[in-house]
């Protein structure tokens, strides 16, 4: 079988209430948004995810399926399928509130991974986030990229929480951070600080990300930085999502540490500057250099 990427973690609805008013519903979750951009650049990617059988879950299988994301085992293991409330400011940028469950079915792993990716809350919010880790013990050969995307409003920030997310760190070989997940986790670090002492807990590398003020790439070689790329922001859901699946796709290719930051920023530049969480395909990103 071709090598392909194994992404574990949450699925759910968006309720989206816009700039002006409007509320739409979208299938997302950040597990399931990585899924779906990494899949639109052309790689083979299972899911390992949850939800329910009911109308939410259906459009969230219908849309996995719509971008050729095949599941790595059954996903009907929770009552109802997870929300969350989203609302868009007039800057683009979204905030939620959250309807959560998660948990974890068995997982098909009669062929291993060559990457497997873990995020947000399906790493960190139990009784899932304890099978996360036995899959993850599961993988030794597996490149394992991990993206803390913090939600303080579901899990909270306490030692308990950072035990959680420390205890994925360690199986990783890429941690991704936004400045705000790290000022979240660790409020006495400044960014580099806080990289440096992820960086130490095994990982090969640290991507922190800062919004507009672009990312930077920490490794045992120092700090290597790049831009944001120029885009119209309409809303910023999915945009993290969509940087660590193109992240992947660049490593997939043995891309140095610039390469895939750029690479990263160009697909996310495309997903903020459409509404939802809407990667960019293959042939989108191309023609966008």
């Amino acid at each position: 079988m071709q090598p392909y990427a194994l992404v574990v973690g949450e699925s759910l609805i968006d309720v989206v209430t816009t700039s002006d008013g409007q509320v739409v519903e979208r299938p997302g979750g950040s597990a399931a948004n990585v899924a779906v951009a990494l899949s639109r650049l052309g790689r083979p990617v299972r899911f390992a995810t949850a939800y329910a059988a009911a109308a939410r879950g259906r459009t969230i299988a219908e849309h996995l399926v719509a971008s050729g994301v095949l599941p790595a085992g059954d996903p009907h293991v929770l009552a109802r399928t997870s929300s969350a409330v989203a609302t868009i400011g007039a800057d683009g940028a979204a905030s939620y509130d959250f309807d959560f469950d998660w948990r974890l079915g068995p997982v098909d792993l009669s062929t291993a991974p060559t990457f497997v990716h873990v995020c947000s809350l399906g790493a960190v919010v139990e009784p899932g986030c304890d099978d996360v880790l036995v899959l993850l013990d599961r993988l030794p050969e597996a490149r394992i990229t991990y993206d803390v995307n913090a939600r303080p409003a579901i899990t909270g920030t306490g030692p308990e929480v950072v035990a959680r997310v420390e205890a994925v760190v360690r199986r990783a070989e890429l941690v991704k951070a936004s400045d705000e997940d790290l000022a979240a986790l660790y409020p006495d670090l400044d960014p580099t600080g806080a990289a440096g002492h992820l960086l130490a807990l095994g990982p090969s590398a640290v991507v922190v990300t800062r919004g507009g003020e672009g990312s930077t790439w920490y490794d045992a070689d120092g700090a290597v930085s790049a831009p944001v790329q120029a885009a119209t922001v309409i809303d910023t859901i999915g945009a993290g999502d969509t940087f660590s699946a193109a992240m992947i796709d660049a490593l997939w290719d043995g891309a140095d540490p610039a390469s895939t930051l750029a690479h990263a920023a160009r697909a996310a530049a495309i997903t903020v500057s459409r509404p939802g969480a809407d990667p960019p395909t293959r042939a989108e990103l191309v023609s966008a250099r």
